[in-house]
């Protein structure tokens, strides 16, 4: 028998959504699988419940939500030989779609049965990790906006990042290391990346790859508004290196320090997160997680 526990976040996207065992059982045959449906009630608990899977040796952990919830699942899952499988019922689904995971809920419920994995890298702040991408400043001021909106919809984004546009500013350096490189900037955004899509399809790293070994990233200093609009063009074309300002490097590792304030105000795989350090270390961890493709 094999045992597959799906970890559901029942609000996420539009909450129109269900994994009860009846549904389930259409597609996983009671003589071969063995069901359990968990439900995360807040923020954090689909990682304690991944924990618990671990523990009832589950042969398969299923992450049924957002990049969030993903993000939650696949944390407790590195390091161990169990696949994660996802079903992408959030709004951006960043991961699910660099993975080419379908919004289709029966045919990402195949890719389940199927049970064909790959390997990916995982990045790393700290004791966090990410599977997407790692944002502060701008990115991490509109998932803050989004966030206060309580709904997850293209729309709600796009007004996140309207009222981000207008409030935005940082006055604050942050020392930077690269490699051997230093340098100190009052930054628009930082953007460090794992993937090619951010979500809803977007991307500030076309180029990005969950498989070799590197976290793509962006730097923007701080630039007029006028400039900004014209980043949102290049972003949605899918071409950030267009602006003169920008700079763009592929790492290994690499270091942030604040000169001021004793946290970093931070998106994590398109979740705020307020990390409460004055250096993080950001590096990768290459081939760490197992999915299922």
């Amino acid at each position: 028998m094999i045992d597959i526990h799906f970890i559901v976040n029942p609000i996420a996207g539009s909450g129109h959504h269900s994994f009860s065992e009846p549904f389930l059982q259409d597609y996983f045959e009671a003589d071969k699988y063995n069901i359990t449906i968990k439900s995360s009630g807040y923020k954090g608990h689909a990682i304690d419940l991944t924990m618990e899977s671990i523990r009832q040796q589950a042969h398969i952990i299923v992450a049924c939500g957002g990049d969030g919830t993903i993000n939650e699942v696949a944390s407790a899952l590195v390091g161990t030989n169990i696949p994660l499988g996802i079903i992408p019922v959030g709004s951006g689904n960043g991961l699910a779609c660099n993975l080419k995971i379908p919004k289709n809920i029966k045919k990402a419920l195949y890719i389940i049965k199927n049970n064909h994995s790959t390997t990916i890298d995982v990045g790393g702040v700290n004791q966090r990790y990410f599977f997407s991408n790692l944002g502060f400043g701008f990115t991490a001021n509109v998932i803050e906006n989004y966030e206060a909106l309580q709904k997850r919809t293209l729309v709600c984004y796009i007004k996140a990042t309207l009222k981000s546009f207008q409030q935005f500013s940082n006055k604050e350096e942050i020392i930077i290391s690269i490699d051997d490189n230093i340098e100190v900037v009052n930054p628009f955004l930082i953007f460090v990346s794992n993937s090619n899509v951010m979500g809803y399809n977007m991307s500030l790293t076309p180029k990005a790859s969950l498989k070799d070994g590197l976290l793509d990233v962006i730097i923007v200093p701080r630039i007029s508004k006028l400039k900004m609009l014209f980043f949102g063009f290049c972003m949605f074309i899918k071409k950030p290196e267009i602006l003169k300002e920008v700079k763009c490097y592929q790492t290994k590792k690499m270091k942030l320090s604040r000169k001021q304030g004793a946290y970093f105000e931070s998106q994590i795989d398109g979740e705020i997160s307020k990390i409460n350090d004055v250096t993080l270390s950001i590096s990768i961890k290459k081939e760490s997680l197992s999915v299922l493709i």
